[in-house]
């Protein structure tokens, strides 16, 4: 059986952030949703100390190229239906 993962990177511009306080919040609510209905990995990996930016990697490991892609798939669409937010660039590669 062969080992795939799939790293989905998002830069996020979140707007209406007046603090590293309120980014949190909407970091954590994305975070938080994606690990439980997903079981997948999400970290904020650069642009910790900006107020309205961040880039966030989600990561899941199976052995299925098809199934991760598209719940990859399901949670891009699913962050960029997110109001409080808007998607700035994006990349998905398997490794």
């Amino acid at each position: 059986m062969q080992t795939i993962i799939g790293v989905l990177t998002l830069d996020i511009h979140i707007p209406y952030s007046g603090s590293l306080k309120e980014k949190r919040m909407v970091v954590k609510s994305i975070k938080d949703k994606l690990h439980h209905k997903f079981n997948v990995s999400v970290a904020e990996v650069d642009f910790t100390d900006k107020w309205q930016r961040t880039r966030l990697g989600i990561v899941q490991v199976g052995s299925d190229y098809k199934y991760i892609e598209k719940n990859m798939d399901i949670i891009f669409n699913l962050i960029d239906s997110n109001d409080a937010i808007e998607i700035v660039d994006h990349n998905f590669e398997f490794i």
